[in-house]
């Protein structure tokens, strides 16, 4: 065995993964298979919840892990003396970020800080080498370091990017994936209906899955299926299973948090994610988190919503105020005419926000869509009349977008 060093990498983590591109054309799904098992003798894997899905991954992931780290904070957000919980720590890895790269990795309440960062991304470099550090696509990479942040941790939430059997999160085992809404979209990735969608999502599961509230019955019908394949225990999530107290005091939440009924939804799954790990929570934190860019209420007549699809816009669009004006973009494999016809009867117009990304739709295919759909609109002009109502609505892009015409920072 040699003696020598690891050679770290000289560069920062920001400057190298600024050389990395974020799309490949073709994928090498092996790739971070091997990678994982350089690592993997190096560090240790925490208890694992893997979220897969086409919508919901973000804000039940959130919720499950702040409520599972919750458990052992007192009222001021110190640590309980004498709580056996008391050192529960939990890590939660989630893409894509809005403003800041440390938005996809939260440990213990925050994101994570640059100098904890800068020191995973250290480690793992010299774990992994040069050439496989520098081989990583964008997302394999981070979801390693992700590993390397969170290996103390008690608990590790992760969200797939894309996906779910082939994508870099799943490389882990896990004790339990949750299945959020699944719907049409990335087709040139996962397939054309939802029962190839589903299948190439929920393959990822192991020993136990929790399937979440499905808009088609063809993805219970692909759970039921895969989960007897590999014996794994399948669970679902029913509204008829909370008691009238449990209900009542997450809609009393959302009341107060000025969400959307969907989060009432993803709370649900995140409730029953925590007692099939067997982790305490209490409800009533769910009064402190915030969950940015989910329907979130920036100002009194400002939402952001960072959702980017009809099946996001069905979710979105009972909650909306009427009379709404939608500030909005897309990204070009986006279905923006069906968002569109599915949000029209509570728009009052569109204002279209330029983004910066090689993935956005033209402007011409975005006034396309609007003149399909009939739905008046103009360009954003970084106006906000405090006498109307805004949802910021499209992509993360859009969000990001509209948060620094305003001047806006975490």
């Amino acid at each position: 065995m040699s003696n020598e060093k690891p050679i770290a990498c000289s560069a920062s983590l920001n400057v190298f993964l600024d050389e990395k591109p974020l799309y490949y054309k073709e994928i090498d799904h092996e790739r971070v298979h091997h990678a994982y098992a350089i690592l993997k003798p190096h560090i240790r894997r925490p208890k694992t919840v893997h979220l897969v899905g086409t919508n919901g991954k973000g804000s039940t992931g959130r919720m499950i892990a702040y409520l599972a780290w919750k458990q052992g904070m007192d009222d001021e957000g110190s640590l309980q003396a004498g709580n056996n919980h008391s050192s529960f720590s939990v890590g939660h890895y989630t893409s894509p970020h809005i403003l800041k790269f440390n938005e996809r990795i939260w440990l213990n309440g925050k994101d994570a800080s640059d100098e904890l960062l800068e020191a995973a991304h250290q480690k793992l470099y010299a774990i992994l080498g040069k050439e496989m550090s520098e081989a990583l696509s964008y997302f394999e990479y981070t979801t390693l370091l992700s590993f390397v942040v969170f290996e103390k941790c008690d608990l590790m939430v992760l969200e797939a990017g894309l996906g779910g059997e082939f994508d870099a999160t799943n490389v882990c085992d896990k004790e339990l994936s949750v299945i959020t809404p699944i719907g049409i979209d990335h087709q040139a990735f996962l397939g054309d209906t939802i029962e190839e969608i589903s299948a190439t999502k929920i393959r990822s599961i192991q020993k136990s899955v929790l399937l979440a509230p499905q808009p088609y019955d063809e993805a219970v019908k692909v759970a039921q299926q895969i989960a007897g394949e590999k014996k794994a225990e399948l669970f679902s999530v029913q509204r008829s299973a909370f008691s009238v107290q449990k209900m009542a005091l997450l809609h009393e939440i959302a009341v107060k948090k000025r969400w959307g009924e969907y989060l009432v939804d993803n709370a649900m799954v995140a409730l029953q994610a925590l007692e099939i790990l067997g982790i305490p929570y209490d409800i009533n934190d769910l009064y402190d988190l915030e969950l940015f860019g989910r329907f979130y209420p920036l100002t009194e007549n400002i939402r952001i919503d960072v959702g980017h699809n009809p099946l996001a816009a069905q979710a979105i669009v009972r909650s909306m105020q009427s009379e709404t004006v939608l500030v909005y973009n897309s990204l070009d494999d986006k279905d923006c005419e069906a968002v569109l016809r599915i949000l029209k009867p509570k728009v009052k117009r569109v204002e279209i926000i330029l983004v910066d990304s090689q993935r956005a739709a033209t402007l011409e295919k975005i006034e396309h869509a609007l003149q399909h759909a009939g739905v008046p609109y103009g360009s954003f002009n970084y106006e906000i009349d405090p006498n109307e109502n805004y949802l910021v609505f499209g992509s993360f892009y859009t969000v990001e977008a509209f948060l620094k015409s305003i001047g806006f920072q975490k």
